[in-house]
């Protein structure tokens, strides 16, 4: 099926517009979102100690715990707008800054 001349110039133009979607960057996310908690309580970012049990349960168990909620830290960070990709791009930053 060939798709129309204009269905291409709408894709360029969109693309063009950038509603393509985008990496999240996990400084961004961490400082507009996960900062106030994580500069001030436990785990505080780059605490190697408190975060090498968490960081050996590896990245995929704390984006899962990070959408679920645990401990005192409601589900998403109580952040329901954060996409997973964007909690992904956080904790992997917050694990970058705490090894």
């Amino acid at each position: 099926m060939k798709l129309p001349l204009s269905g291409y110039v709408v894709a360029a133009v969109l693309i063009a517009a950038g509603t393509a979607p985008a990496f999240a960057d996990g400084a961004a996310v961490y400082n507009a979102n996960c900062a106030a908690c994580h500069n001030n309580m436990k785990p505080k970012i780059g605490d190697k100690d408190a975060w090498a049990p968490l960081i050996k349960e590896g990245t995929p168990a704390l984006v899962a715990s990070t959408i679920k909620g645990k401990g005192m830290m409601p589900a998403r960070g109580g952040k329901a707008n954060l996409s997973d990709d964007d909690i992904k791009a956080a904790v992997e930053y917050m694990e970058s800054k705490s090894q």
